[in-house]
């Protein structure tokens, strides 16, 4: 297809634009041939004619498709063009905030000017064995590949990383360091790797300095090689160095600093060993002010000078050399602040007693006179004579600044040699990897010496690089056997020979130099005769005759010629240099030695940068003309030799390019400056890369790759069963043009824009079915949108003609009820007329009767109120004499009462003031107490009182109440002789007219009389109702009183419930990480095991070297000897001497330095661990003062918690003390013995260090058994705290209380309390002797019920005092100290009971040997006859088989048989199968009751530790294979159980049977061996967890994210060049159902082996961990796995495991949980990222991913194909603004290598120990049962 035929309507292209660089566009019409104009359409909007070169007719570039756009690899993009490469870099670069990007073997990384967190040793163990193009681009991948390549191929590698200043060269450089010291290690114990990176601060501080274009720039190149052993291991390192700026040493630009040591040093001047240094501000020296930048931001200078210095101790350089190299360069600052004064015009001279000279003077070592001296003149020497000539001060301003910066480059090499030296591998090196931290391409406004060698530097690198590209284009092509064809490139081999070439500029300046007048105008000249006009590659400035142009491979670049002459002389006075040489000071004449030794010396130049290389050393005694002769050597030819030796070591390497692109000049963070990145692009090589790429096929797809992505171009026939054929077919359909692609063996090639038409065809097919398939829903749509149409209308209808009918109907029904409604109107008129007739002659009849009713009653009514005010009014003042009486008695009292206190507290006073006061303060405390008490008693019973008073108003109210009932009864009889009397009224109607007179008369009366009784109705009404008031306020009062007492006990209640809750979470949480630390500590502890094995087995071998008459032993018996179980009571001390007799003529072993290095580790582990032992006791320690001084303001109610915690307190002070001991004694091993034995098996050194650990373990559980104790406390005080108080009680004791804080009514009240108490006595005394036992038992039962309520009411009163926290707190001491208490009391009666039957095991083991005594004696006393007659019986009895025991016997000597047979050459196979599980743990059980049975501890202790030990080798020899790993696993475990549940212990026993109690053993008890068992479980089950992750971890990745389970649900993109160059070949693709596979497996051995149910959870929680961990790590590395249909597969993949789950019966094992964070990744690439509401509902939905893993995965989102849509920059905004207020870990990866703690809970057997049988394939018939 030709290419014009892709400028169609709507193609996208790119335009050149001068802001933008590149502009995309969008064709508005096809395209013809012949026109001069595209019409296009720019983004904003504006239409554009775009012309069209008449010459060339060269079409604007065309834009890739959007599912291209942001590809790892720049070589996958369809179209392969500038604006193609700048394009997806910027769109990776802003919106994916990623800055690695492939392009072909380069890989571009660009400076985001921030911290990213994708460095840390998870990303690495991440990239660690990944194939380069699985995993997204990254500065590890391209280090993991040279170590892949190295190992591989067996090849030597080299990184090169290239770039402008403050692109990142030094940190990408710095990364790939520290990936190979991670991944690698070291071959030894010396920590080489942490030597190598330790090199990087020391270096950064000497040779990179502050510039405008980057804070941390190096000023100098790097090649560091990293030597590797055969394992292919870290064994050394060696650096080179290239091309140092010196002349920052004395000069910087405006904004730029000096070297950082200089500003180190100025910021610590204020430390003691720096003050002979006599520093101050950086302002004060001349050499560090002229940029005027001193501080950088976010750097501290002092900080970083600490690190200097640390790096310095570990690369070996002692602290006398570290103060002798800051006296240098101390005095190199004061050599810069020496000034002079002008005599004449061509001399100078050093003002007398220069402070800055005279400080030089002293820190250098050299004498005043002559450094002023020869600062001010130079020596002249001709054939005859010498002259000293002064000098002008400007020379000696410049020779000054020479001498400083020829001291700095020679301390600057002294000290790279001396960091090679401490590199310097020890053993033979294998291979290497280089990294290159070199220079990239410079052009300034002026460019000078230095840009000419780095330029030529890059040219070289440039030449090199195009060469390899060419190279690898050749290898692919002839791999895939496509016909190859010469691809033209730019070789700048032209430019290179006119540097560097005979005759060329190099070579021009040296011989300029040679010349005695030679000048930097003459050599210009030179240059313009020898190549102008000659060379196409060297111009002369028009208006300039002293610069030259040349064009480099990346752009024209005019050289100034100004001081070039100078800078190649190199040249430095050579009296100045004779002074320093004869200075004290012993280091500076080192520096100057090494210079003569050296055949390229490295002297200063007045500005520039010197190269430094490793160059072959020359005889120490040199004849002086050959030195002076190769003093002549210039900077540019040590440049060119040294640069020839780098590229013949670059091409001895397979190299790997990584290209540092600087995204803009003002170091803004993540911001692209396209115009800057263009230019670097264009300089650094990956264009031209990728024009190469384009010259060629580009586009390379495998068959099955090419086959899935079009597939849907494909018809049903077309398919074949060959998938190569099936692809040649239909491309040949597709595109006629043969040319545009060719078929390799694997692969199909295409020329550059295939890709993009095929992807047009197959987006239009899409597209058409698209359409189709629309069509067809539309069409549905609109069916059935008619249909409901329809189906309305007729409804409609017929709603409307029923309407009309029920309106008919209507009419009828309205007129009919029209004629009803007026029938019935008419009738209501006549009647209302009739009853208002009625009514009015009833209403004055009820008026007069009424009337006359009134009056009698009104008369009657007066009367009884009279009675009622004289009865209230006598009471009134009957009650106000009484109260007067009674307050009058009451004062007396008062009176009389205080008088007594006062009597008593003067008595009180002066007993204070006698000694005796001091002896009854106890007594008088209690009585205080009782008194207390009583007082309590007393306000009890005026409770009780007031309560009856109460009731007796109640009463009161109830008599009132019915006496106005009965008034109410007259009142009614009253009314009806009223009635009567209306009767009598009728017959008196005649005297009406009489009485109407007598009615005008008394209407006045009548009126006064009602406003009387008015008045007093609404007087007894109010009453009345303040009665009711009053009642219904009582019962409020008394219901709130109620609630209140009932919320507060609800919420202490709910609130301890809640505290309680959190607290156990806590208490759980801090168990688990103890458990984790613990198990941690095993581990290191099993590796210093394993490691002292492996030492103790290199020491036999080479004591039994030298030994040719030695005798092998046993091999079992050997190999059990040299284990070592640090729980056997039988020590390596006790061995160490029958060592020493048996050997004592054979050769100690030499001194293990990474030994020694190793226990001086943990020796300082083990100090900060007492460091933070001590720590923990003073803050207990201070708490436990706060809270005496606490407890002294409040009532004494904690003493007993504060005896528990001083017991705490001396038990963490005695365990303090003997952790010193054991530290001093270590120590003292460590510094006494210094010989060969030192780390030899057994010696003092491993013997404590080992005892340390015993010790730490042990502390360990103690903490443990703590941690249950108080989880155990909080459960009983949930259970104990229960409300049971009232709030009128609490409220009166809490009154009580408050009064008694006053000292003079407690005195008071003692003082009363103790009358009556004489009263009580003398009643008590005066009453009958009959009554005494009756009041004796009532006392006894009242006192209880006192004490218990006082108690009640007492805490209550305490806790209403306090704030509600403090309430919870203060119950819950309470209830602690009570535990407490009774823990304490039951612990000393343990305790009495174990010295007890410790006692009697004593006496018992005395009798017995007394009476084994005593019966040989009287069988030594029985005469031969005597033993003649008597009948001799037999010893062993035969018992029938129902008798057994349940115990196994065996001899002595067959106890290594025994371990043989049953431990080490047991197969776990065949016993699964075969046997029972676990026989081996029952068996050897069986063994220890009989030894137990015996009394026998020797034998005991030994089978214990032989089975520990045996169980230890066989897991080292076959600790690979799960089946034996989990095999010892279980059957550990089943020991374990065995011991727990026939150890005598009631906790153990409750699920035993009768006849399993008989079996418990009796004289031993082995919980020490418990523990040892448990130990090594814990290191099982790590070892378990690790071979289960060695097997799962080649799977994960393949069957969970790789291979489809669903198929055709995600597509194939294209891929780019890293894809394919893999380093290693598939070796079969893993699938889901492989991931299950395996999990049966695992599942049905280990349920084979008998393992505990609950053990079977935890390891398959474990690896659900593994699986999720390992899952979501590649994930969120992997952008290409980050799509729609991934999630799908995910979700799927996910669903099926928990299937397995559910198949298994393990869902609540937890390990559903750990898939947490995967199955909500899936889900978040799956759900709608678009609205607020959206990323509302991921914020909701992920809550077990942290913020940096969720914007991640957004970032990563990609599309597959064009109808989904990418995440917008500010959709992910809103998502990290919604989740900045969470809390969770900056880490993004999850720690795949993270075991849980593992617990084995007690699961005893019902198997019968006599039942067992011993089956004889075990080959045990050396035992016998019991």
């Amino acid at each position: 297809m030709a290419a014009s035929e892709l400028y169609t309507k709507y193609a996208r292209v790119w335009i050149p634009d001068p802001e933008e660089v590149w502009k995309s566009a969008e064709l508005l019409k096809d395209y013809k041939p012949g026109d001069k104009f595209l019409q296009l359409r720019l983004e904003d909007g504006k239409d554009l004619e775009y012309s069209l070169d008449p010459k060339t007719k060269e079409l604007p570039p065309l834009r890739n498709p959007d599912i291209l756009v942001g590809e790892n690899d720049l070589t996958a993009l369809s179209y392969l063009h500038e604006p193609a490469v700048l394009h997806n870099l910027k769109v990776r670069f802003i919106d994916s905030k990623l800055i690695y990007t492939y392009c072909g073997i380069v890989l571009v990384a660009i400076n985001p000017y921030e911290q990213l967190p994708i460095y840390g040793e998870d990303i690495i163990n991440a990239y660690s064995g990944q194939n380069m193009g699985d995993m997204d681009p990254h500065i590890f991948a391209v280090a993991e590949e040279a170590y892949k390549q190295m190992a591989r191929d067996e090849r030597n590698q080299s990184i090169i990383v290239s770039g402008e200043s403050g692109a990142g060269k030094t940190v990408s450089a710095k990364y790939a360091m520290r990936y190979f010291a991670t991944v690698s290690g070291s071959a030894s114990e010396a920590n080489v790797e942490e030597k190598v990176l330790a090199s990087n601060p020391i270096m950064e501080s000497i040779g990179n300095a502050k510039t405008t274009r980057n804070d941390n720039s190096s000023r100098f190149g790097k090649y560091i090689e990293i030597g590797f052993d055969k394992r292919y291991r870290i064994i050394g390192a060696n650096m080179r160095t290239y091309l140092l700026e010196k002349s920052r040493v004395v000069f910087q630009a405006e904004e730029e600093r000096n070297y950082h040591i200089f500003y180190q040093l100025c910021a610590s001047a204020a430390l003691p060993e720096f003050k002979t240094l006599r520093l101050g501000n950086a302002n004060y020296f001349h050499y560090t002010k002229q940029g005027g930048s001193p501080v950088i931001d976010g750097v501290d200078d002092a900080k970083e000078m600490v690190n200097t210095r640390q790096a310095c101790t570990l690369l070996g350089i002692s602290d006398s050399y570290q103060m002798g190299i800051f006296r240098i360069l101390a005095g190199i600052l004061h050599l810069g602040n020496v000034e002079f004064a002008s005599r004449d015009s061509d001399s100078c001279t050093v003002p007398p007693k220069h402070e800055p000279l005279t400080i030089f003077c002293d820190l250098m070592g050299v004498e005043y006179e002559e450094m002023s001296h020869w600062l001010c003149h130079r020596k002249l020497a001709t054939a005859t004579e010498t002259y000293i000539k002064p000098i002008s001060k400007l020379h000696a301003i410049n020779a000054r600044d020479a001498l400083a910066k020829h001291i700095y480059a020679n301390l600057f090499n002294w000290i790279v040699d001396h960091v090679n030296k401490a590199l310097h591998a020890t053993v033979k090196q294998h291979s290497f990897i280089g990294v290159l931290d070199i220079y990239g391409f410079e052009t300034f406004e002026i460019n000078s010496f230095e840009q000419f060698c780095i330029n030529y530097a890059n040219e070289k690198l440039q030449q090199q690089f195009n060469m390899h590209v060419f190279k690898l284009e050749q290898e692919e092509y002839m791999k895939e056997q496509i016909p190859w064809t010469l691809i033209d490139f730019y070789d700048n081999q032209p430019c290179i020979n006119l540097i560097e070439a005979k005759m060329g500029v190099l070579d021009l300046l040296d011989e300029e130099c040679k010349m005695p007048k030679g000048s930097d105008d003459s050599w210009a000249q030179k240059l313009y005769n020898t190549h102008l006009n000659k060379c196409a590659l060297f111009e002369k400035p028009r208006m300039s005759n002293k610069a030259f142009i040349i064009k480099h491979f990346a752009d024209k670049v005019e050289y100034q010629c100004e001081s070039f002459l100078e800078k190649n002389k190199d040249t430095v006075y050579e009296e100045q240099i004779r002074v320093l040489k004869s200075s004290k000071f012993k280091l500076l004449p080192e520096l100057f030695q090494d210079e003569e030794k050296v055949l390229s010396p490295t002297s200063a130049t007045p500005s520039g940068r010197v190269p430094l290389s490793r160059m072959p050393v020359k005889p120490a005694k040199a004849r002086p003309g050959q030195a002076s002769k190769e003093h002549k050597k210039t900077v540019g030819h040590q440049f060119r030799n040294s640069l020839h030796l780098l590229m013949e070591t670059l091409n001895a390497t397979t190299p790997h390019y990584v290209r540092c692109i600087k995204p803009n000049d003002f170091k803004f963070p993540f911001t692209f400056d396209e115009k800057r990145a263009v230019q670097q692009l264009r300089a650094c090589g990956v264009l031209e890369t990728i024009r190469i790429s384009a010259a060629g096929f580009p586009s390379r797809w495998t068959y099955q790759e090419f086959f899935s992505r079009y597939r849907v171009l494909m018809k049903q026939r077309d398919v074949l069963g060959d998938r190569k054929q099936t692809c040649k077919n239909v491309l040949e359909k597709l595109i006629q043009d043969k040319d545009k692609y060719q078929f390799g063996k694997t692969k199909i090639f295409f020329r550059a824009g295939q890709v993009a038409y095929l992807e047009k065809i197959r987006a239009d097919k899409l597209r058409a079915a698209c359409i189709r398939i629309q069509k067809t829903i539309r069409g549905w749509l609109m069916r059935k949108k008619y249909m409901r149409m329809r189906k309305a209308a007729i409804t409609i209808q017929r709603h409307v003609r029923g309407y009309q009918a029920r309106c008919y109907a209507k009419f009828l029904r309205r007129t009919q009820a029209a004629i009803t409604i007026q029938k019935f109107q008419r009738m209501y008129v006549v009647r209302k007329r009739y009853q208002c007739m009625r009514d009015a002659t009833i209403a004055l009849q009820a008026l007069l009767r009424g009337y006359m009713v009134r009056n009698k009653y009104q008369m009657m009514l007066r009367e009884h109120k009279s009675v009622v005010i004289q009865k209230h009014v006598r009471g009134w003042l009957a009650r106000r004499r009484y109260r007067r009486t009674l307050r009058a008695v009451v004062y007396l009292q008062c009176c009389y009462r205080r008088m007594m206190a006062k009597r008593e507290l003067k008595k009180l006073k002066i007993e204070a003031r006698s000694v005796e006061r001091y002896k009854k303060l106890h007594i008088g405390l209690e009585n205080k107490i009782m008194q207390l008490q009583r007082k309590i008693d007393e306000q009890n019973k005026e409770y009780k009182s007031l309560l009856e008073k109460m009731n007796n108003l109640e009463i009161t109210y109830s008599t009132e109440t019915e006496k106005l009932r009965s008034d109410v009864e007259r009142l009614r009889m009253s009314e009806e002789e009223a009635k009567n009397a209306t009767n009598r009224v009728l017959s008196l109607q005649e005297e009406i007219a009489k009485l109407r007179k007598e009615l005008h008369q008394t209407q006045s009366e009548k009126k006064s009389i009602e406003e009387r009784a008015d008045k007093y109705k609404h007087e007894t009404e109010q009453l009345v109702s303040e009665l009711k008031e009053q009642n219904s306020l009582l019962k409020t009062e008394k219901e709130e009183l109620n609630r209140r007492i009932h919320d507060q006990a609800k919420e202490i209640t709910e609130s301890m419930e809640k505290k309680l809750v959190e607290e156990t979470k806590q208490l759980e949480l801090d168990l688990n990480d103890e458990r984790l630390r613990y198990q941690n500590l095993l581990n290191e502890f099993s590796r210093l095991e394993e490691r002292y094995d492996d030492l103790k087995d290199e020491m036999n071998l080479m004591v039994s070297i030298p030994k040719p008459g030695h005798k092998r032993t046993d091999s079992t018996h050997s190999s059990n000897e040299s284990e070592y179980t640090f729980s056997s009571e039988i020590t390596e001390a006790e061995d160490l001497p029958l060592r020493m007799e048996q050997e004592p003529s054979e050769k100690k072993a030499a001194l293990d330095m990474s030994l020694f290095l190793k226990l001086q580790k943990r020796v300082s582990e083990l100090e900060q661990e007492k460091q933070s032992l001590q720590d923990e006791l003073d803050r207990k320690e201070e708490q436990a003062l706060r809270a005496k001084a606490k407890e002294e303001e409040r009532p004494p109610i904690r003493g007993a918690e504060l005896e528990y915690e001083s017991l705490k307190r001396q038990e963490l002070e005695s365990e303090n003390k003997k952790l010193k001991n054991e530290l001093n004694e270590l120590q003292k091993a460590l510094t006494e013995t210094r010989a060969p034995e030192v780390t030899a098996p057994g010696a003092p050194a491993y013997r404590v260090l080992l005892e340390q650990l015993t010790s730490v373990s042990e502390e360990l559980e103690v903490r443990k058994e703590e941690v249950l104790i108080l989880r155990s406390q909080l459960v009983s005080q949930k259970e104990a705290i229960q409300p049971k108080h009232t709030m009128t009680d609490a409220t009166i004791l809490l009154e009580d209380v408050q009064k008694m804080k006053d000292r003079g009514e407690i005195a008071q009240a003692y003082i009363g309390l103790k009358e009556t108490n004489r009263l009580l006595e003398s009643q008590l005394q005066s009453q009958k002797k009959s009554h005494e036992n009756e009041l004796e038992s009532l006392r006894g039962e009242i006192q209880s019920l006192k004490e218990e309520n006082n108690r009640q009411q007492q805490l209550l009163a305490q806790n209403l005092q306090l704030p509600p926290e403090a309430r919870i707190e203060a119950s819950l001491q309470h209830e602690i100290t009570r535990l407490t208490n009774e823990n304490l009391d039951l612990m000393e009666q343990l305790e009495k009971q174990d010295k007890t039957v410790r006692k009697l095991k004593k006496q018992l083991k005395v009798f017995a040997k007394k009476i084994g005594e005593l019966e040989v004696g009287q069988m030594e006393n029985i005469s031969p006859g005597q033993i003649i007659d008597e009948p001799i019986r037999p010893v062993n009895i035969p018992r029938k088989e129902k008798d057994f025991q349940g115990m196994l016997e065996y001899k002595k000597e067959d106890e290594q048989k025994l371990v043989k047979n049953l431990i080490l050459e047991l197969k776990p196979r065949g016993v699964a199968v075969n046997l029972i599980p676990g026989l081996p743990a029952y068996i050897l059980f069986m063994c220890v009751r009989h030894a137990d049975y015996l009394n026998d501890d020797q034998k005991v202790r030994s089978l214990l530790t032989s089975t520990i030990n045996g169980i230890k080798k066989v897991l080292k020899k076959r600790g690979d294979d799960f089946e034996t790993v989990s095999f010892w696993l279980s059957n550990t475990c089943r020991f374990l159980h065995c011991l727990k549940q026939y150890s005598g212990e009631e906790g153990f026993m409750k699920h035993n049977t009768p006849r399993q109690n008989e079996h418990c053993l009796t004289n031993f008890d082995l919980a020490e061996y418990r523990q040892v068992l448990s130990d090594l479980a814990i290191q099982i089950y790590q070892q378990l967890v690790r071979v289960l992750e060695n097997i799962l971890q080649p799977m994960i990745v393949s069957g969970m994210l790789e291979h489809e389970t669903i198929q055709g649900v995600s597509g194939v993109k294209p891929t780019g060049l890293r894809k394919r160059t893999s380093s290693i070949a598939d070796e079969g693709t893993y699938t889901l159902d492989s991931i299950i596979r395996q999990l049966n497996s695992f599942h049905s051995v280990m349920c084979q082996h008998g393992m505990d149910p609950e053990l079977i959870k935890q390891v398959v929680k474990q690896m659900f961990y593994i699986i999720g961990a390992v899952t979501l790590n590649n994930l969120l590395l992997r952008k290409d796995m980050c799509s729609w249909s991934k999630g799908m597969q995910i979700r799927y993949n996910v669903s099926q495991l928990e299937e397995w789950l559910r198949d298994k019966n393990l869902m609540n094992s937890g390990a559903k949980e750990t898939l947490e964070p995967l199955i909500q990744a899936a889900q978040l690439l799956q759900v709608k990222k678009k609205t607020d509401e959206d990323a509302e509902a991921i914020c909701s939905m992920c809550n077990a991913l942290t913020t940096a893993q969720i914007v991640k995965v957004l970032n990563l989102y990609t599309p597959v194909n064009e109808f989904e849509e990418r995440v917008l920059v500010s959709f992910i905004r809103t998502i990290q603004v919604r989740l900045r207020d969470r809390k969770d870990s900056p880490q993004l990866l999850m720690d795949a290598k993270h075991i849980f703690p593992v617990t084995f809970p007690f699961n005893p057997s019902s198997l019968a120990l006599e039942t067992i049988q011993i089956p004889a394939s075990l080959g045990l018939g050396f035992i016998s049962r019991v």
